[in-house]
């Protein structure tokens, strides 16, 4: 019978933390607000497929930054709910960053958290260029 290895457990990130390129996060953050950016319905043979993607202003005690949450995961993303992302990566788009959970992750529904977002530090205002495959402040 093979050892069962012991689960890693996950280090939890803060906002602030956040940093372009980087990848395996995992943190607990409110959900600010939602609007959704993208929703079509496609017909895939007997089946319809919908996408819907939106972004979401989500944050903690440190800081806020844009979440995509992409279909299921927008049902989760109600104004006001904690919630705890799982292997978060982060996406650049236009230059600035934006929090992003695919597959390989986990968007959960948490108990309300007793903090209080910070809203005067949007990482996701911060602008940044590409220089040499290396994303730079601007």
């Amino acid at each position: 019978m093979a050892e069962s290895k012991s689960l890693r457990k996950p280090v939890f990130t803060k906002v602030d933390q956040l940093r372009p390129g980087t990848s395996g996060h995992t943190l607990t953050v409110k959900v600010v607000s939602t609007k959704m950016v993208l929703q079509k319905g496609r017909a895939d043979g007997p089946q319809v497929r919908q996408m819907r993607i939106a972004e979401c202003l989500v944050g903690d005690e440190t800081g806020m930054i844009i979440f995509t949450a992409r279909n299921e995961q927008v049902d989760l993303m109600k104004e006001g709910a904690t919630v705890t992302l799982r292997n978060a990566k982060i996406d650049m788009f236009k230059g600035s960053m934006r929090l992003a959970v695919d597959k390989w992750g986990r968007v959960e529904v948490d108990e309300p958290a007793s903090f209080n977002v910070k809203e005067d530090n949007n990482l996701s205002l911060i602008e940044y260029e590409l220089e040499e495959e290396i994303w730079k402040l601007v």
